[in-house]
């Protein structure tokens, strides 16, 4: 009986695992023709908030998606190393039950403009081939992506207000019955 109950909740993770990663990236390709209008920050945020470790295995399927669909490039160790860290700060947030809006959204818009730092930083860092003048070369791969970044910080401040609370509540309420 433990033993079907196990394999059970084992089938039912993935499953869950998958379904998450899923949505993550369909999201993410619907609003393709948006440059940096994103809703995976959104999603992140949700599944770690609500589902935990789950989440947090959701958004590293996700990464491992991203570059057989859009090929390979500096971004993918920027991905692999943002996305899930996003996903456990929520997991934090949630474990510690904070729910008033004013208070994600700002994580959320801290985390996005740690991603344009951080991503500028593993471009130099890691890819450039050479540390002189660092600040310099960083400055130029940051200034350069500002426009994105804008638009990132602009979509989470509208829709971590209007839907984190919501999908949260629901998905909060449906996680008994799928996992």
């Amino acid at each position: 009986m433990t033993v079907r109950k196990h394999g059970l909740h084992s089938v039912r993770a993935v499953a869950l695992v998958g379904m998450l990663a899923a949505t993550i990236e369909v999201a993410k390709l619907v609003l393709y023709f948006l440059p940096n209008v994103e809703v995976v920050t959104l999603l992140c945020g949700v599944y770690g908030y609500v589902f935990g470790a789950y989440g947090i295995l959701a958004s590293v399927v996700f990464v491992t998606i991203e570059p057989l669909i859009h090929g390979f490039g500096t971004w993918v160790v920027t991905y692999y190393l943002y996305w899930p860290f996003l996903t456990l700060i929520f997991m934090l947030l949630g474990k510690m039950r904070v729910r008033n809006r004013v208070i994600l959204t700002l994580v959320a818009l801290l985390m996005t403009v740690w991603f344009g730092i951080f991503s500028s930083l593993v471009d130099v860092g890691l890819f450039s081939g050479s540390y002189d003048r660092f600040f310099y070369r960083f400055g130029i791969y940051y200034v350069r992506g500002v426009g994105y970044y804008v638009a990132q910080l602009v979509t989470n401040a509208v829709v971590y207000p209007l839907l984190f609370r919501p999908l949260s509540n629901v998905l909060s309420k449906l996680k008994p019955k799928i996992t």
